[in-house]
């Protein structure tokens, strides 16, 4: 059967699909289009007041676009895009799943599944994820941070820092639930910036949750600084302030959580140190510009199997990033915390999206065969020393 039969006739299971109620989504994948960062395509039907109109989310690297068309459009876009911009489609059906997949230019197959789904997804707009800030409406802080009108209307300019605000509300949640609720919470939130992340944590923790919390916002720049503390008074946050410093010089109390989101190089080794020494329940850092590694990877340039794909920089940067990242971990598990690595939506001013948590344990702490383990990561690489051991006099 020739491409075009293969397509038209998936093309047509759709329609019938669509016709005999028994339609649940379409995935395209496989991209070769032309537009930068565009991944996969999700195409499913839902109920607006004008009627049935076909969903598109188009998945980019780092956002999503969202798109609504009258249906016999979106079939229209579908012909269009499956084999030429999509190698593959799925369709999700209460019948049949079925896959569209082109090999070449004039080969192509079409396979018939049993059916994943037994029953369909709602067709209601207002189906939508649920959100831990979900209430945008008389949140004084959201509206002054330029993330929402007035009206409490999320603003089509913040619909990506949003997404980030809840999208970390998210993470941190689960990990917070265990935590003692008759005594205070002290956080710290190492280089806060202008707070976005701030400001929700506390509002999520103490007017969602009902928690006793205490949280102190770092931030080494004096404006941002008198600006957070201006719509924290004004919100009627009392029990969050920020405070002018460099995280290094940060006095440490006992804390219960230290934070540090795309803290500069060694300034997350200075978080983190500071976390292990206060006895942090919980480290949650987002490292960025690892410096120090590399830069003595390219000193020493010493020999290994990789040297001739890190001859390349930004290879050779990403393999700084790695190992820098999984020594703080390791060095994290050997000082007590569990730790694990998981992808964070990264914000404007970086690309930087790995996330790096550390739950303290009460398992065996200072375990030799971890210091091992790091010493011949080292010398697989020419590493004299990572920052954060001298931080903790290793």
């Amino acid at each position: 059967m020739s491409n075009n039969d293969n397509k038209n006739e998936f093309l047509e299971t759709i329609q019938n699909a669509i016709d005999e109620n028994t339609f649940a989504k379409i995935t395209l994948s496989g991209y070769i289009g032309k537009e930068n960062e565009l991944k996969n395509l999700y195409a499913k039907i839902i109920n607006v007041k004008t009627g049935s109109k076909f969903n598109f989310v188009y998945r980019y690297q780092k956002k999503d676009i969202t798109k609504n068309y009258e249906m016999q459009e979106g079939i229209l876009i579908l012909s269009d895009l499956i084999g030429r911009d999509y190698k593959i489609a799925t369709l999700l059906s209460l019948k049949n799943d079925v896959v569209y997949e082109k090999i070449s230019a004039d080969k192509s197959r079409i396979r018939y599944n049993k059916p994943s789904l037994s029953q369909l997804p709602g067709k209601s707009h207002d189906n939508v994820k649920v959100r831990k800030i979900s209430k945008t409406i008389g949140k004084t802080y959201l509206n002054l941070l330029d993330i929402t009108d007035s009206k409490g209307k999320v603003l089509a300019k913040s619909q990506d820092k949003f997404k980030q605000i809840n999208h970390y509300i998210e993470i941190l949640s689960p990990l917070l639930k265990d935590f003692d609720t008759e005594n205070t919470i002290k956080i710290a939130d190492m280089g806060s910036g202008k707070g976005y992340l701030t400001f929700a944590l506390y509002d999520y923790l103490k007017n969602e949750l009902g928690l006793n919390v205490r949280v102190t916002g770092v931030e080494f720049r004096k404006e941002l600084v008198d600006l957070c503390n201006d719509i924290a008074v004004k919100s009627g946050f009392e029990s969050l302030d920020f405070i002018e410093g460099e995280i290094q010089n940060f006095d440490v109390e006992k804390l219960d959580v230290i934070i540090a989101l795309h803290a500069c190089d060694t300034a997350t080794d200075d978080a983190i140190a500071k976390g292990i020494n206060s006895g942090a329940q919980l480290i949650v850092t987002a490292p960025c510009c690892q410096h120090q590694i590399r830069q003595e990877i390219e000193r020493v340039n010493h020999q290994n199997v990789l040297s001739p794909i890190i001859k390349h920089g930004i290879f050779l940067e990403r393999q700084a990033e790695l190992i820098t990242d999984g020594l703080r971990a390791l060095l994290l598990e050997y000082f007590g915390y569990k730790t694990k690595a998981i992808e964070f939506i990264a914000d404007a001013h970086t690309h930087k999206n790995v996330m790096i948590i550390g739950q303290k344990t009460n398992v065996k702490t200072q375990d030799e065969n971890i210091l091992k383990q790091i010493s011949e990561i080292k010398e697989v690489f020419g590493v004299s020393k990572h920052y954060l051991e001298n931080l903790m006099q290793l």
